[in-house]
């Protein structure tokens, strides 16, 4: 991934460094249980760990060679060892190390992708509570519909980021699998005892039936997770862009001193950040499909994954690390202009009470239901073409003058009605983060385009 987009702690994870310590991990950790069954001497051993180092630039010498990382990785450790460097890999194939290590590696990743979506998830809790009872206009089609609030939509978007995140969860622990089961999976040159030793104690799952590799599926199914989560974002960062546009202008995107929205004009302040987590959430999909082309591999393998997920791995888990914090500082710092919500409802002509004005014709006035809505229907559209308001109209029609008082009608138009449930719902909220939980510092909102 771009430096852009890769932010310290996940970018980390990544480096050449960090994955031939993975891999001098998973060795070292082979050796031990070898000492243990009399393979290697405990002197090799100990030189073996005290000696041991990894020199990216030496194994990219030796590669250039070789033309195989691996083997340019154990020649490159081995060199720092000495002669007891001979023990090192000792009835081990490459994937053995390769998928092991890959395995602690996507481990981490998932565990901070893990707090990631925790932190955004209270963050939208504490600012769903804040909102509870900031009515707003629902939408369906992009038409208006009947009123909510904001923090009902801040709480539906809490839960999708808490399901994201338990599946990503399972996903996480499931790819936390590797195998010592050599070059076709069948123990033949170390015990099925050693392998179950040595991933206990990386932390790992063994793979119960593998081939020369760990199976593929649950990769795809850690990229899935991402790309799902990704999309979760995306959902809620494609509803800010529609809200801060200029004629419904409810929220906006934070917006700091001395930013800028365009070099030509100075009026503009634009949903950059929605519009960036919207773009990048497409790439994670597009890294799910190339994870799912990975399973069917040929026999007991081929390396036709290998090249690909040297890619996507990384950048999907870097990727999501950046959205999820930049998703996190959005909704922190989001402007919310209640009076402005409050407006957009006014400006309805009060269309939006159609439903309850046809439930008490039925329900009150003993009309049915086809006649009634053919009253409010046309008294509806009437409305919207003369720029009327709707109970002004229904007040003069003659069946519904008949039928309901001004009392009754006017009920039908009390937006208090909406809210008699949100309060219900929003204690919901206490099986994410219970009252009074404070949400994280996020990041700032800014940054890379």
């Amino acid at each position: 991934m771009i430096r852009r987009y890769t932010l310290p702690e996940m970018g980390a994870l990544w480096t050449d460094q960090a994955r031939f310590e993975q891999m001098l991990r998973v060795e070292l950790a082979v050796a031990a249980a070898q000492v243990a069954r009399g393979q290697v001497p405990p002197d090799a051993f100990e030189a073996m760990r005290t000696r041991a180092r990894v020199d990216p630039e030496r194994i990219a010498e030796i590669e250039a060679t070789t033309d195989h990382d691996v083997i340019a990785f154990v020649s490159q450790v081995a060199e720092t060892i000495g002669p007891e460097g001979r023990y090192l890999h000792l009835g081990l194939t490459s994937s053995d190390v390769v998928d092991t290590a890959l395995a602690l590696q996507l481990k981490a990743a998932g565990e901070l992708l893990l707090s990631d979506a925790e932190r955004l998830t209270t963050v939208l809790v504490a600012r769903a509570r804040e909102h509870a009872a900031t009515l707003m206009m629902g939408r369906t089609h992009s038409v208006h519909a009947e009123p909510t609030t904001f923090g009902l939509k801040l709480a539906g978007w809490a839960f999708e980021v808490d399901r994201g995140r338990r599946r990503l969860a399972i996903a996480t622990d499931e790819v936390g699998t590797g195998k010592l089961s050599g070059p076709v999976g069948t123990y033949s040159h170390l015990g099925p005892d050693i392998e179950a030793e040595v991933l206990a104690q990386l932390g790992l799952h063994a793979d119960p039936v593998s081939t020369q590799i760990v199976q593929r599926d649950r990769h795809a199914a850690f990229i899935a997770a991402i790309a799902i989560l990704g999309g979760t974002l995306e959902r809620l960062a494609t509803e800010v862009r529609n809200l801060q546009h200029t004629e419904i202008a409810e929220v906006m995107e934070p917006f700091k001193a001395g930013q800028k929205g365009s070099s030509a004009m100075p009026h503009k302040r634009n949903p950059i950040l929605s519009e960036r987590i919207a773009g990048l959430a497409r790439v994670l999909r597009g890294y799910a499909h190339t994870a799912m082309e990975n399973q069917p591999l040929w026999h007991e393998r081929d390396i036709s994954h290998s090249s690909a997920e040297r890619i996507i791995l990384p950048d999907a888990t870097i990727l999501l690390d950046y959205l999820l914090q930049k998703a996190t500082s959005l909704v922190q710092g989001l402007v919310v202009r209640e009076d402005r919500m409050r407006e957009n409802v006014e400006r309805g002509l009060g269309l939006h009470a159609s439903s309850r004005v046809l439930l008490a014709l039925v329900e009150r006035a003993g009309l049915s239901r086809e006649e009634a809505y053919a009253i409010v229907q046309a008294a509806s559209l009437r409305a919207q073409d003369e720029r009327r308001a709707l109970r002004e109209l229904l007040a003069v029609d003659p069946v519904v003058a008949r039928r309901l008082s001004l009392a009754d009608l006017d009920a039908c138009f009390d937006d208090r009605a909406y809210l008699t449930h949100v309060a219900e719902v929003i204690a919901r909220l206490d099986a994410l983060a219970p009252a009074g939980t404070r949400p994280a510092t996020a990041a700032p909102a800014g940054g890379a385009r």
